[in-house]
């Protein structure tokens, strides 16, 4: 008779990273370096550049020093948006040319040689225009998260990676062929809706494909090669200087991953749900064979033993499908539940909005805006690496609130550096990027320990899918600076600051079992309290 072996069990004993492993996670590592080029590519498609008031009246004219006459300064430098009112019948573009009491809105614009979407489009002085295109690109994360888990909980991981990367190579290759400004907000729209939750598919595959011993290993690994694609995206955009050739390069090579729907093997943890316990068996046994393990043979014979292989969480499923409606009406009874979810909901928003405003906003700082985005980009590599070494040390809650103050002092810190310390600016700038990036690691780790194991997953992306509300909104940043140069970093402060004191209401979890049930789960907070007490 066969013993009651957990997968997780066996996944040790093939081993975390032997041959079949290193393979796979190659494999999966791809399109998830691919993910870090997508996320934010909006920056590099739609920069912000340099362009001033038409005046046809003086087109022809090779010298520019009539500017000084035509158009008022702002700030020092010309404005990009007014000009003053030419007088009738003018050909000298003299300073007698132009009437300096009247001054107008510019209805035709002049484009530096830069390339954008901006002149493209001609969206001079439409700033909402530009920054829009982030956030309809951040909104296709609403559908294609919500999407993208149900084809994968339902049809298989690996068919749902494939699609979602198919979508992403077409219209994300479409994208760059766009003739309107309309077309390219649809196009943004599409991709991201329909192709954007192949980051979190390849992220479940990869978890599931090893042992607890290998998923922090693992994670760590997938969190760098995103960095990567986040530092190859800002190189490319360096050397080509064309937007429309970037979005071709770098979106061509996801439609060969719907090739992995022949190559990959599926999650074996999702053919044991599906009771395809056959198929689940072969690839184990083809695992076993790769990394030169010789499984027990009271694994596989007989088959139908393998059935002992299905986790816990697939029999909790089976229960939970019964017990699912009476489940989330307790949970709805319970303030500390309901409490915990709008905390750890704005909590997730914070780390959003502060971590992709950042990276935004980055290349309006002063020096080389590419070099600048990689900067902020290789931080979050320390980063997650700290945060593996801290949070077991000195608990989710401290790390939190230490990692939120921080980033609210270096954001608002950023107001009071003058302008010529560019240097400065930079290395404040990156350690408050460096902070965010410590606490957005840390949500995603704690939101999975509060919540009780039957509503964990919904309740998780209840918490991610408000998350979204962040990035959808972190391209707008940019136009506060339109009023105050400084008061994106203010604002991300105060954001940071007014989550690290909420934090103090949630319970530590550190060294504490999973909470199975709901009474588990508030009896964290109430233990918090008798500790306090």
């Amino acid at each position: 008779m066969a013993t009651d072996v957990g997968l997780d069990v066996i996944l040790e004993e093939i081993g975390p990273f032997g041959r079949y492993n290193i393979i796979n996670y190659a494999f999966l590592l791809f399109p998830i370096f691919l993910a870090g080029m997508y996320s934010p590519v909006y920056v590099f498609e739609a920069p912000d550049i340099g362009y001033r008031c038409n005046v046809p009246q003086c087109a022809s004219q090779n010298d520019t020093s009539w500017l000084e006459f035509a158009i008022p300064r702002e700030k020092k430098d010309f404005s990009r948006c007014k000009r003053f009112d030419v007088l009738d019948n003018t050909t000298t573009c003299s300073m007698e040319s132009f009437n300096v009491s009247i001054v107008k809105e510019c209805d035709d614009f002049v484009y530096s040689d830069e390339d954008s979407a901006v002149r493209d489009f001609n969206l001079g002085c439409q700033d909402w225009k530009r920054t829009l295109i982030g956030s309809i690109h951040n909104i296709g994360l609403f559908v294609s998260l919500p999407m993208t888990g149900i084809i994968s909980d339902k049809y298989g991981r690996k068919v749902a990676l494939s699609i979602a990367s198919l979508m992403n190579g077409i219209f994300g290759f479409l994208r760059s062929f766009s003739t309107s400004y309309i077309m390219l907000l649809i196009f943004e729209f599409l991709e991201a809706a329909l192709g954007a939750g192949a980051y979190t598919t390849a992220f479940v595959l990869a978890m599931e494909l090893v042992g607890p011993k290998g998923r922090v290993f693992g994670n760590t690994l997938i969190n760098i090669l995103y960095v990567f694609g986040l530092m190859t995206l800002a190189s490319l955009s360096w050397y080509l200087q064309s937007w429309r050739t970037l979005l071709r390069i770098i979106y061509l090579p996801a439609t060969f991953v719907f090739s992995y729907y022949w190559i990959l093997n599926e999650s074996v943890r999702w053919l044991l749900s599906k009771g395809r316990h056959n198929e689940a068996a072969a690839i184990l046994k083809k695992a076993a064979k790769m990394n030169k393990v010789v499984l027990s043979e009271d694994v596989f014979t007989p088959i139908y033993e393998l059935e002992k292989l299905t986790t816990n969480a697939e029999k909790e499923k089976s229960e939970e499908v019964v017990e699912a409606d009476s489940v989330f009406v307790r949970v709805m009874k319970s303030s500390i539940i309901r409490k915990r979810v709008a905390v750890c909901s704005f909590l997730w928003i914070t780390c959003t909005f502060v971590y992709h405003g950042l990276s935004i906003n980055s290349v309006s700082l002063a020096g080389n805006k590419y070099v600048n985005f990689i900067l902020v980009a290789f931080v979050e590599i320390p980063a997650n690496f700290v945060c593996l070494l801290v949070l077991d040390r000195f608990g989710r809650k401290r790390v939190l609130i230490t990692m939120y103050v921080l980033s609210a002092c270096l954001c608002i810190t950023l107001s009071f550096i003058p302008k010529g310390q560019k240097w400065w600016s930079l290395v404040v700038y990156l350690s408050g990027k460096f902070s965010i990036t410590v606490a957005y690691s840390s949500v995603y780790i704690y939101v999975s320990e509060v919540f009780p194991t039957r509503v964990r997953q919904s309740l998780l992306a209840v918490c991610s899918s408000l998350g979204r509300v962040g990035s959808a909104l972190a391209p707008l940043t940019p136009l506060l600076a339109l009023t105050y140069d400084n008061l994106p970093a203010i604002f991300f402060g105060s954001l940071a600051l007014i989550a690290s004191v909420l934090v103090f209401s949630l319970p530590e979890t550190i060294n504490q079992p999973l909470p199975d049930t709901i009474e588990e789960a508030e009896r964290l907070s109430k233990r918090r309290r008798k500790e306090c007490a």
